[in-house]
């Protein structure tokens, strides 16, 4: 019957159409939302570029229309550009302080949302060291400039057995503002009184020792160039150099390496992170990494361009959500649900072209 056969095929169509929507709803960035469109200009941290960069890539795939040149040249000047004005968003390890953000235009004026989660893992090269242990209170003397050979008693302690070398110990640190250099010294200054006293927290301090790279690239560069050196670089810039690490003797006792693991230990010791609530270094866990940290993207409250203030939002709320895919094989470990929460709540405050663009 041919009223049948039409009720029949409405129904098929009726049923496609419902399958569509729900496949769209469960997506980050759906198609049938304007996700905006737009060149977007970023700059900051080395720390998450590697995943950055596969990330935006692979939404500028999806949504041809969104195209991202993040430029990765350190927490510090990435806050300087997003200052100044000179970029759509700025990225840094640690979220901006508060002069920073008077700076910006004030806190009204400034959203900042957790992106990933990393390890920073020391490194070394000492020729024919495989293995090597260290902990926390010999890692500072080292960059205190105390310890300066490769078998000083202290080093010589923790790796018993093993034949170290008389070499001396060349320290390399960043030598640009850098959130990495902040997790590295956060973590120093917990387990260092001296440290602590003498050089303090910051993206950049006043280097008792050693000599600078810029960048975790330059930084990984001159370890693996240079015999007897020992650095701190984010462990995706390890994995990819098939660098030596150390393991590092935690809270609890236990030497681990850098690991995606390890940082998602450490995120859990702290369930309330926010802009002003961020440390995770040196936390209690047998299986926790002592330096890890998140990284964070910082964009403007008010955006006056609509197409572009919806690209950038929809964009950075997928790499909340759906993007963190692409970080597990380059060593960062997925937001965990309490600060994947916090980025969202985040970016609904977010207005483009003065309309709230998530609602």
């Amino acid at each position: 019957m041919p009223g049948a056969t039409g009720k029949s095929l409405a129904n098929v169509v009726l049923a496609l159409v419902s399958v569509v929507v729900c496949a769209c709803g469960n997506s980050s960035a759906p198609v049938s939302v304007d996700v905006g469109r737009g060149s977007l200009t970023a700059a900051g941290a080395t720390f998450p570029e590697p995943f950055y960069s596969r990330a935006f890539f692979a939404y500028s795939q999806s949504y041809p229309q969104v195209t991202v040149n993040y430029q990765a040249v350190g927490s510090g000047a990435g806050i300087q550009q997003f200052t100044k004005g000179t970029v759509d968003f700025g990225a840094s390890d640690v979220p901006m302080g508060a002069s920073d953000i008077a700076a910006a235009g004030g806190p009204s004026a400034v959203v900042q949302i957790p992106t990933t989660l990393g390890v920073v893992a020391i490194a070394y090269n000492v020729s024919g060291i495989e293995k090597l242990q260290l902990d926390g209170s010999t890692l500072a003397a080292i960059y205190l400039g105390q310890i300066k050979k490769w078998n000083d008693p202290a080093i010589a302690s923790i790796n018993v057995g093993a034949k170290l070398p008389g070499a001396t110990i060349t320290v390399v640190h960043r030598s640009d503002g850098s959130g990495t250099t902040y997790h590295f010294t956060d973590y120093l200054a917990k387990v260092s009184p001296d440290w602590k006293s003498r050089v303090g927290v910051s993206k950049s301090v006043q280097w008792p020792a050693g000599i600078g790279g810029k960048g975790n690239d330059g930084v990984a560069q001159a370890i693996s160039q240079t015999d007897g050196a020992i650095g701190y670089v984010e462990l995706a810039y390890v994995v990819q150099a098939k660098m030596h690490q150390a393991s590092l003797k935690n809270r609890n006792g236990k030497f681990v390496q850098a690991s995606v693991g390890g940082a998602t230990a450490a995120a859990a010791q702290n369930a309330n992170v926010s802009p002003t609530n961020f440390s995770i270094t040196d936390e209690p866990g047998d299986g926790t990494y002592p330096i890890a940290g998140f990284s964070w993207i910082i964009l403007h409250a008010s955006i006056s361009d609509g197409d572009k203030g919806k690209a950038i939002v929809y964009l950075l709320k997928w790499l909340v959500t759906d993007g963190q895919t692409y970080g597990h094989d380059l060593q960062y470990a997925p937001l965990p649900s309490s600060v994947q929460s916090l980025a969202l709540q985040n970016l609904h405050g977010v207005t483009a072209g003065g309309q709230p663009v998530l609602g």
